[in-house]
Protein backbone atom coordinates (compact mmCIF):
# COMPACT_ATOMS: atom_id res chain seq x y z
CA UNK A 1 0.00 0.00 0.00
CA UNK A 2 0.49 3.66 -0.52
CA UNK A 3 3.02 4.80 2.29
CA UNK A 4 1.22 7.63 2.70
CA UNK A 5 -2.08 6.41 3.69
CA UNK A 6 -0.95 6.07 6.73
CA UNK A 7 -0.74 10.14 6.96
CA UNK A 8 -3.76 10.77 6.81
CA UNK A 9 -6.29 12.03 9.47
CA UNK A 10 -9.73 11.01 9.91
CA UNK A 11 -12.05 13.50 8.32
CA UNK A 12 -14.09 15.76 10.31
CA UNK A 13 -17.14 14.00 9.73
CA UNK A 14 -15.80 10.44 11.22
CA UNK A 15 -13.55 12.81 13.98
CA UNK A 16 -17.59 13.99 15.12
CA UNK A 17 -19.33 10.56 14.96
CA UNK A 18 -16.61 9.50 16.93
CA UNK A 19 -17.55 12.24 19.68
CA UNK A 20 -21.36 11.43 19.65
CA UNK A 21 -20.21 7.66 19.95
CA UNK A 22 -22.44 7.01 23.29
CA UNK A 23 -24.37 10.72 23.43
CA UNK A 24 -27.50 10.16 23.99
CA UNK A 25 -29.36 12.92 22.60
CA UNK A 26 -32.27 14.74 24.09
CA UNK A 27 -35.25 13.12 22.29
CA UNK A 28 -37.90 15.60 23.49
CA UNK A 29 -36.18 17.98 20.76
CA UNK A 30 -36.46 17.11 17.02
CA UNK A 31 -32.80 16.77 16.11
CA UNK A 32 -31.26 19.64 14.04
CA UNK A 33 -28.41 19.00 11.66
CA UNK A 34 -25.91 22.19 11.31
CA UNK A 35 -22.79 20.33 10.90
CA UNK A 36 -22.39 19.34 7.32
CA UNK A 37 -22.24 21.81 4.42
CA UNK A 38 -24.46 20.51 2.61
CA UNK A 39 -27.11 22.87 0.56
CA UNK A 40 -30.86 21.90 1.37
CA UNK A 41 -32.23 24.00 -0.93
CA UNK A 42 -34.57 22.82 -3.77
CA UNK A 43 -32.76 22.43 -7.09
CA UNK A 44 -34.52 24.66 -9.96
CA UNK A 45 -36.87 22.37 -11.72
CA UNK A 46 -35.34 23.70 -15.24
CA UNK A 47 -32.09 21.58 -14.17
CA UNK A 48 -33.95 18.45 -13.51
CA UNK A 49 -35.68 19.44 -16.55
CA UNK A 50 -32.46 19.38 -18.59
CA UNK A 51 -30.85 16.80 -17.40
CA UNK A 52 -33.90 14.51 -17.72
CA UNK A 53 -33.84 15.67 -21.11
CA UNK A 54 -30.45 14.53 -22.20
CA UNK A 55 -30.35 10.82 -20.40
CA UNK A 56 -29.65 9.63 -23.90
CA UNK A 57 -26.07 11.01 -23.38
CA UNK A 58 -25.75 7.74 -21.29
CA UNK A 59 -25.15 5.58 -23.92
CA UNK A 60 -21.91 7.21 -25.11
CA UNK A 61 -18.67 7.63 -23.44
CA UNK A 62 -18.09 11.53 -22.91
CA UNK A 63 -14.63 12.84 -23.39
CA UNK A 64 -12.55 14.13 -20.61
CA UNK A 65 -12.23 17.62 -22.32
CA UNK A 66 -15.96 18.31 -22.12
CA UNK A 67 -18.79 19.35 -24.41
CA UNK A 68 -17.75 22.73 -25.99
CA UNK A 69 -21.11 23.80 -25.16
CA UNK A 70 -20.14 23.86 -21.56
CA UNK A 71 -16.78 24.91 -21.75
CA UNK A 72 -18.23 28.09 -23.41
CA UNK A 73 -21.34 28.18 -20.82
CA UNK A 74 -18.83 28.34 -18.01
CA UNK A 75 -16.65 31.07 -20.07
CA UNK A 76 -18.83 32.99 -20.38
CA UNK A 77 -20.26 33.37 -17.17
CA UNK A 78 -16.80 33.65 -15.97
CA UNK A 79 -16.38 36.79 -18.62
CA UNK A 80 -19.60 37.96 -16.98
CA UNK A 81 -18.97 37.13 -13.33
CA UNK A 82 -15.82 38.63 -13.12
CA UNK A 83 -15.24 41.22 -15.81
CA UNK A 84 -12.50 39.78 -17.61
CA UNK A 85 -11.72 40.67 -21.10
CA UNK A 86 -11.86 37.27 -22.29
CA UNK A 87 -11.30 33.61 -21.20
CA UNK A 88 -10.18 30.91 -23.69
CA UNK A 89 -13.18 28.18 -23.55
CA UNK A 90 -10.73 25.58 -25.90
CA UNK A 91 -7.71 25.89 -23.56
CA UNK A 92 -8.20 27.95 -20.17
CA UNK A 93 -11.80 25.95 -18.74
CA UNK A 94 -11.57 22.03 -18.13
CA UNK A 95 -14.82 20.52 -16.89
CA UNK A 96 -14.26 18.50 -13.95
CA UNK A 97 -16.37 16.26 -11.40
CA UNK A 98 -17.42 18.37 -8.57
CA UNK A 99 -14.77 20.83 -7.17
CA UNK A 100 -13.64 18.60 -4.04
CA UNK A 101 -12.52 15.73 -6.63
CA UNK A 102 -10.57 17.96 -8.72
CA UNK A 103 -8.90 20.15 -5.84
CA UNK A 104 -7.52 16.58 -4.94
CA UNK A 105 -6.08 15.31 -7.93
CA UNK A 106 -4.38 18.41 -9.46
CA UNK A 107 -2.27 18.20 -6.09
CA UNK A 108 -0.97 14.54 -8.30
CA UNK A 109 -0.27 16.35 -11.41
CA UNK A 110 1.39 19.69 -9.85
CA UNK A 111 3.77 18.68 -7.01
CA UNK A 112 7.09 17.01 -8.13
CA UNK A 113 8.35 15.03 -5.08
CA UNK A 114 11.68 14.48 -6.82
CA UNK A 115 12.62 18.33 -5.94
CA UNK A 116 13.24 18.11 -2.38
CA UNK A 117 10.62 17.68 0.49
CA UNK A 118 7.88 20.06 -0.84
CA UNK A 119 5.55 22.23 0.89
CA UNK A 120 1.77 22.73 0.42
CA UNK A 121 0.95 26.16 2.08
CA UNK A 122 -2.80 25.67 3.12
CA UNK A 123 -5.16 28.36 5.11
CA UNK A 124 -5.42 27.09 8.84
CA UNK A 125 -8.69 26.17 9.24
CA UNK A 126 -9.02 24.70 5.84
CA UNK A 127 -11.06 22.36 3.95
CA UNK A 128 -9.09 18.75 4.74
CA UNK A 129 -8.97 17.65 0.91
CA UNK A 130 -5.85 20.26 1.03
CA UNK A 131 -4.37 18.59 3.61
CA UNK A 132 -4.82 14.61 2.06
CA UNK A 133 -4.06 16.08 -1.59
CA UNK A 134 -0.33 17.09 -0.22
CA UNK A 135 0.47 13.63 2.23
CA UNK A 136 -0.63 11.64 -0.98
CA UNK A 137 1.40 14.02 -3.52
CA UNK A 138 4.76 13.36 -1.36
CA UNK A 139 4.69 16.83 0.23
CA UNK A 140 4.65 18.18 3.28
CA UNK A 141 1.73 20.58 3.86
CA UNK A 142 2.37 23.78 6.07
CA UNK A 143 -0.22 25.39 7.58
CA UNK A 144 -1.05 29.44 7.89
CA UNK A 145 -2.99 30.64 10.96
CA UNK A 146 -5.93 32.42 10.39
CA UNK A 147 -7.02 34.06 13.53
CA UNK A 148 -9.68 36.64 15.13
CA UNK A 149 -6.25 38.72 15.85
CA UNK A 150 -5.25 39.52 12.01
CA UNK A 151 -9.56 39.60 11.22
CA UNK A 152 -9.09 36.21 10.42
CA UNK A 153 -6.74 36.52 6.96
CA UNK A 154 -4.06 34.07 6.65
CA UNK A 155 -1.04 35.47 8.06
CA UNK A 156 1.34 34.87 4.82
CA UNK A 157 3.88 36.93 6.64
CA UNK A 158 4.54 34.57 8.96
CA UNK A 159 6.19 32.03 6.74
CA UNK A 160 10.15 31.57 6.89
CA UNK A 161 11.69 31.97 4.01
CA UNK A 162 12.96 28.39 3.57
CA UNK A 163 9.39 27.65 3.42
CA UNK A 164 8.46 29.57 0.48
CA UNK A 165 11.82 28.38 -1.36
CA UNK A 166 9.89 24.84 -1.05
CA UNK A 167 6.35 25.67 -2.05
CA UNK A 168 5.15 24.25 -5.04
CA UNK A 169 1.82 24.57 -4.55
CA UNK A 170 -0.23 26.94 -2.19
CA UNK A 171 -4.31 26.56 -1.65
CA UNK A 172 -6.05 29.46 -0.74
CA UNK A 173 -9.98 29.77 0.15
CA UNK A 174 -12.30 32.52 -0.78
CA UNK A 175 -15.08 32.80 0.91
CA UNK A 176 -13.09 30.98 3.20
CA UNK A 177 -14.60 27.69 4.43
CA UNK A 178 -15.07 28.21 7.87
CA UNK A 179 -14.72 31.85 8.33
CA UNK A 180 -16.54 33.43 5.17
CA UNK A 181 -13.73 35.55 4.56
CA UNK A 182 -13.29 37.18 1.36
CA UNK A 183 -9.47 37.76 -0.21
CA UNK A 184 -9.08 41.52 -0.71
CA UNK A 185 -7.15 43.32 -4.39
CA UNK A 186 -4.47 44.08 -1.93
CA UNK A 187 -3.83 40.35 -0.29
CA UNK A 188 -3.91 38.61 -3.94
CA UNK A 189 -1.56 41.28 -4.91
CA UNK A 190 0.82 40.05 -2.53
CA UNK A 191 0.27 36.76 -3.29
CA UNK A 192 1.07 37.09 -6.81
CA UNK A 193 4.25 38.44 -6.18
CA UNK A 194 5.59 35.40 -3.93
CA UNK A 195 4.20 32.88 -6.43
CA UNK A 196 6.71 35.46 -8.97
CA UNK A 197 9.18 35.30 -6.56
CA UNK A 198 9.15 31.53 -5.61
CA UNK A 199 7.09 30.15 -8.76
CA UNK A 200 4.59 28.04 -6.79
CA UNK A 201 0.83 27.39 -8.25
CA UNK A 202 -1.65 28.73 -7.06
CA UNK A 203 -4.65 26.83 -6.72
CA UNK A 204 -8.27 28.98 -5.26
CA UNK A 205 -10.95 27.48 -4.07
CA UNK A 206 -13.58 29.43 -5.03
CA UNK A 207 -16.80 26.89 -4.61
CA UNK A 208 -18.81 29.58 -2.34
CA UNK A 209 -17.88 32.39 -4.75
CA UNK A 210 -21.49 33.19 -5.41
CA UNK A 211 -23.25 33.20 -1.69
CA UNK A 212 -22.89 36.97 -0.58
CA UNK A 213 -25.07 39.31 0.15
CA UNK A 214 -24.45 42.30 -1.38
CA UNK A 215 -25.66 42.18 -5.10
CA UNK A 216 -23.95 45.50 -5.88
CA UNK A 217 -20.76 43.76 -4.39
CA UNK A 218 -19.57 40.53 -5.21
CA UNK A 219 -16.84 38.24 -4.02
CA UNK A 220 -13.89 38.83 -5.62
CA UNK A 221 -12.20 36.14 -7.19
CA UNK A 222 -8.96 35.00 -7.63
CA UNK A 223 -9.53 35.69 -11.74
CA UNK A 224 -10.65 39.31 -11.49
CA UNK A 225 -7.87 40.10 -8.98
CA UNK A 226 -5.64 39.06 -11.73
CA UNK A 227 -7.24 40.70 -14.71
CA UNK A 228 -7.28 43.77 -12.96
CA UNK A 229 -3.69 43.69 -12.00
CA UNK A 230 -2.52 42.93 -15.19
CA UNK A 231 -2.20 39.04 -15.28
CA UNK A 232 -4.37 37.77 -17.94
CA UNK A 233 -2.60 35.25 -18.76
CA UNK A 234 -3.53 33.91 -15.42
CA UNK A 235 0.68 32.17 -15.08
CA UNK A 236 0.10 29.87 -12.00
CA UNK A 237 -3.15 30.01 -11.20
CA UNK A 238 -6.00 28.42 -11.32
CA UNK A 239 -9.85 28.37 -9.76
CA UNK A 240 -11.99 25.54 -8.79
CA UNK A 241 -15.67 26.49 -8.54
CA UNK A 242 -18.85 24.18 -8.39
CA UNK A 243 -22.20 24.30 -8.79
CA UNK A 244 -23.27 22.17 -5.66
CA UNK A 245 -24.04 25.43 -3.69
CA UNK A 246 -24.24 27.83 -5.83
CA UNK A 247 -27.33 26.03 -7.67
CA UNK A 248 -27.88 23.68 -4.87
CA UNK A 249 -27.02 20.18 -7.31
CA UNK A 250 -24.56 18.33 -4.68
CA UNK A 251 -24.95 15.53 -6.38
CA UNK A 252 -24.63 16.33 -10.29
CA UNK A 253 -20.45 16.49 -8.64
CA UNK A 254 -20.07 19.66 -11.29
CA UNK A 255 -17.68 21.60 -11.63
CA UNK A 256 -14.69 23.63 -13.54
CA UNK A 257 -11.39 24.42 -13.32
CA UNK A 258 -9.82 27.62 -15.00
CA UNK A 259 -6.94 29.37 -15.91
CA UNK A 260 -3.26 29.15 -16.88
CA UNK A 261 -3.32 27.30 -19.72
CA UNK A 262 -0.50 24.85 -20.03
CA UNK A 263 -1.30 24.17 -16.28
CA UNK A 264 -4.88 22.97 -17.26
CA UNK A 265 -3.09 20.99 -20.11
CA UNK A 266 -1.34 19.01 -17.93
CA UNK A 267 -3.67 18.55 -15.63
CA UNK A 268 -5.70 17.23 -18.60
CA UNK A 269 -3.32 14.85 -19.43
CA UNK A 270 -3.16 13.46 -15.85
CA UNK A 271 -7.46 13.30 -16.10
CA UNK A 272 -7.42 11.29 -18.89
CA UNK A 273 -5.58 8.61 -17.61
CA UNK A 274 -7.73 8.81 -14.46
CA UNK A 275 -11.08 8.23 -16.05
CA UNK A 276 -13.13 11.40 -14.32
CA UNK A 277 -15.23 12.46 -17.54
CA UNK A 278 -18.53 13.96 -16.72
CA UNK A 279 -21.19 12.49 -17.66
CA UNK A 280 -23.37 14.16 -21.39
CA UNK A 281 -26.49 14.22 -18.93
CA UNK A 282 -24.55 16.34 -16.67
CA UNK A 283 -22.62 18.29 -18.85
CA UNK A 284 -26.14 19.00 -20.69
CA UNK A 285 -27.96 20.68 -17.27
CA UNK A 286 -24.66 22.45 -15.76
CA UNK A 287 -24.55 24.09 -19.06
CA UNK A 288 -28.28 25.70 -18.67
CA UNK A 289 -26.89 26.19 -14.96
CA UNK A 290 -24.43 28.77 -16.00
CA UNK A 291 -26.36 30.45 -18.27
CA UNK A 292 -28.73 31.59 -15.69
CA UNK A 293 -28.90 33.86 -12.88
CA UNK A 294 -32.00 34.02 -11.99
CA UNK A 295 -32.05 30.98 -9.27
CA UNK A 296 -28.39 32.08 -7.80
CA UNK A 297 -29.97 35.47 -6.79
CA UNK A 298 -32.96 33.87 -5.22
CA UNK A 299 -30.59 31.27 -3.67
CA UNK A 300 -28.43 33.97 -2.07
CA UNK A 301 -31.67 35.50 -0.53
CA UNK A 302 -32.86 32.80 1.19
CA UNK A 303 -29.06 32.57 2.82
CA UNK A 304 -29.35 35.80 3.55
CA UNK A 305 -32.55 35.89 5.09
CA UNK A 306 -31.31 32.83 7.42
CA UNK A 307 -28.21 35.51 8.58
CA UNK A 308 -30.57 38.42 8.92
CA UNK A 309 -33.10 36.20 11.16
CA UNK A 310 -30.23 34.55 13.68
CA UNK A 311 -27.85 37.40 13.78
CA UNK A 312 -29.30 39.56 16.32
CA UNK A 313 -29.94 36.10 18.24
CA UNK A 314 -26.50 34.86 19.21
CA UNK A 315 -26.20 35.80 22.95
CA UNK A 316 -22.66 36.55 24.81
CA UNK A 317 -20.48 35.00 25.83
CA UNK A 318 -20.99 33.24 22.29
CA UNK A 319 -20.08 35.65 18.99
CA UNK A 320 -20.32 35.61 15.72
CA UNK A 321 -20.30 37.78 12.73
CA UNK A 322 -21.98 38.28 9.65
CA UNK A 323 -19.67 36.55 7.15
CA UNK A 324 -18.32 37.97 3.74
CA UNK A 325 -19.70 35.31 1.91
CA UNK A 326 -21.07 31.42 2.20
CA UNK A 327 -23.58 30.17 4.33
CA UNK A 328 -21.69 29.17 8.00
CA UNK A 329 -20.87 30.96 11.41
CA UNK A 330 -17.74 30.34 12.72
CA UNK A 331 -18.93 31.23 16.19
CA UNK A 332 -16.62 31.47 19.28
CA UNK A 333 -18.01 29.42 22.46
CA UNK A 334 -17.59 29.94 26.03
CA UNK A 335 -15.53 26.44 26.30
CA UNK A 336 -13.53 24.40 24.35
CA UNK A 337 -15.14 23.52 21.06
CA UNK A 338 -15.17 19.44 20.94
CA UNK A 339 -16.75 19.64 24.98
CA UNK A 340 -19.64 22.45 23.53
CA UNK A 341 -20.77 20.83 20.59
CA UNK A 342 -20.73 17.06 22.80
CA UNK A 343 -22.89 18.91 25.30
CA UNK A 344 -24.79 20.46 22.76
CA UNK A 345 -25.64 17.62 21.02
CA UNK A 346 -26.41 15.75 24.42
CA UNK A 347 -28.84 18.13 26.05
CA UNK A 348 -29.96 20.01 22.80
CA UNK A 349 -30.24 17.77 19.75
CA UNK A 350 -28.09 20.02 17.74
CA UNK A 351 -25.58 18.98 16.01
CA UNK A 352 -22.13 21.47 15.14
CA UNK A 353 -18.32 21.01 13.71
CA UNK A 354 -16.40 21.77 16.45
CA UNK A 355 -13.62 24.23 15.00
CA UNK A 356 -10.48 21.94 15.91
CA UNK A 357 -11.60 19.58 13.73
CA UNK A 358 -10.88 22.14 10.29
CA UNK A 359 -7.62 22.66 11.70
CA UNK A 360 -4.28 21.77 12.81
CA UNK A 361 -1.91 22.57 15.81
CA UNK A 362 0.69 25.68 13.93
CA UNK A 363 2.92 27.88 15.43
CA UNK A 364 1.84 26.50 18.94
CA UNK A 365 -1.96 27.09 18.36
CA UNK A 366 -5.17 25.21 16.89
CA UNK A 367 -7.27 28.25 15.13
CA UNK A 368 -10.45 26.20 15.27
CA UNK A 369 -10.09 25.80 19.19
CA UNK A 370 -13.17 27.91 20.99
CA UNK A 371 -14.90 28.05 17.37
CA UNK A 372 -17.87 25.30 16.31
CA UNK A 373 -18.88 26.03 12.17
CA UNK A 374 -22.67 26.05 11.96
CA UNK A 375 -24.00 25.68 8.86
CA UNK A 376 -27.04 27.05 7.88
CA UNK A 377 -28.51 25.06 5.33
CA UNK A 378 -31.85 23.63 7.11
CA UNK A 379 -34.83 25.51 6.73
CA UNK A 380 -35.22 28.94 8.43
CA UNK A 381 -37.30 28.42 11.09
CA UNK A 382 -34.99 25.08 12.05
CA UNK A 383 -32.02 27.78 11.92
CA UNK A 384 -33.58 29.93 14.54
CA UNK A 385 -34.68 26.97 16.67
CA UNK A 386 -31.11 25.95 16.28
CA UNK A 387 -29.66 28.93 17.73
CA UNK A 388 -31.68 29.65 20.78
CA UNK A 389 -30.82 26.18 21.45
CA UNK A 390 -27.18 27.10 21.28
CA UNK A 391 -28.04 29.85 23.29
CA UNK A 392 -29.95 28.23 25.82
CA UNK A 393 -27.05 25.60 26.04
CA UNK A 394 -24.61 28.37 26.82
CA UNK A 395 -26.52 29.91 29.40
CA UNK A 396 -26.88 26.92 31.22
CA UNK A 397 -23.08 26.56 31.18
CA UNK A 398 -22.88 30.15 33.07
CA UNK A 399 -25.67 29.09 35.53
CA UNK A 400 -23.95 25.53 36.27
Amino acid sequence: MNPNLARLQPYPFERLRALYEGIEPNTKLSPINLSIGEPKHATPAFIERTLADNLNGLSIYPPTLGSLELREAIASWLVRRHGLATIDATTQVLPVNGSREALFAFAQAVIDPSRGEPFVICPNPFYQIYEGSALLAGAAPYFVNMTAANGFAADYQSVPEHVWKRTQLLYACSPSNPTGRVMNLDEWSRLFELSDRYGFVIASDECYSELYFREDQPALGALAAANRLGRGRFARLVVFSSLSKRSNVPGMRSGFVAGDAALLKSFLLYRTYHGSAMSPAVQAASAAAWKDETHVRENRRLYAEKFKATLGLIEPPLAAAMPDGGFYYWMRTPMGATEFAGGLYRDCNVQVLPGSFLARQAQGVNPGAGYIRVALVAPLAECIEAVERINLFSRRLKSS
